[in-house]
């Protein structure tokens, strides 16, 4: 049974790790905890019962991690509606790319299936890059509609941990799966490769529809909602990369996208 001390000890860690990741700086949050332990503990016996301390460090710890990853609030740190142009996003292809107006609204629309931007390894070759962004912790949500049916690959793209044209990860919201559709991709001096083995279709249809992609680079997770934002439409982990630049697109198909918004931890 824990005695009063180690009750007061896990006290102290519990109150100061979730400050920590509630965005305290460690050093500070160190800093206090410290202090509180030789408060309790007094100077001459805090060497002797490091062993103790460490132990209830570890797990406290582990439960300081999830709460980061799944309860702390995210911040908003980008919202687009398109009505006020791209100036703040890098198109790779403008010429394939266009505002529209649809009775007063304003939303950014692929216009061509073909682009001239070239990959210089198998990948989308629609991108839209946002500008002096670059995320480790992501959510990504925003609306979408396909506007025209071009069979079992039917996409739409989100890219993510994108450091340049040959390092990054991207979501291919594909009709229909298979090896090279609708799975969680990454590029990596090599052509496009899946790292899920989805095996559920993207109901496409001419109506708008709702994308969040998660991306907790302190764990590795990826996971990708359509329509339904509480049970993943595919995840993965990986760690091959980490902070990088945010964009939509699509690897040859027609999309229009709006009301896009970007959350960070």
């Amino acid at each position: 049974m824990f005695g009063p001390l180690t009750l007061r000890l896990h006290d102290l860690l519990c109150f100061h790790l979730v400050r920590f990741n509630r965005g305290l700086d460690d050093g500070i949050a160190v800093s206090y905890l410290l202090q509180e332990v030789i408060e309790v503990m007094g100077v001459s016996n805090l060497l002797s019962s490091l062993a103790l301390l460490t132990t209830i460090a570890s797990t406290v710890l582990i439960s300081a991690t999830s709460l980061k990853a799944e309860d702390t609030p995210k911040r908003l740190v980008f919202e687009e509606d398109f009505e006020q142009g791209t100036d703040r996003w890098e198109i790779l292809d403008p010429k394939t790319w266009e505002i529209t107006n649809r009775e007063g609204n304003h939303t950014l629309e692929i216009t061509e299936r073909s682009s001239e931007y070239k990959p210089p390894v198998r990948s989308p070759g629609h991108v839209a890059l946002v500008k002096d962004l670059e995320l480790d912790n992501v959510e990504i949500r925003f609306k979408v509609r396909s506007t025209k049916d071009t069979g079992n690959h039917r996409d739409c793209c989100v890219f993510f941990s994108y450091r340049d044209d040959q390092h990054f990860y991207y979501v291919h919201l594909g009709a229909k799966p298979d090896p090279h559709s609708g799975q969680i991709m990454i590029v990596n001096e090599a052509p496009r490769l899946a790292l899920t083995k989805n095996q559920s279709n993207t109901p496409w249809d001419d109506q708008w529809h709702e994308v969040r992609v998660v991306r907790d680079g302190d764990r590795g997770q990826i996971r990708v909602y359509f329509d339904d934002m509480e049970k993943p439409h595919m995840q993965v982990d990986d760690s091959t990369f980490r902070k990088g630049r945010i964009g939509i697109g699509s690897f040859d198909d027609l999309n229009e996208f709006d009301d896009l918004v970007i959350r960070t931890w």
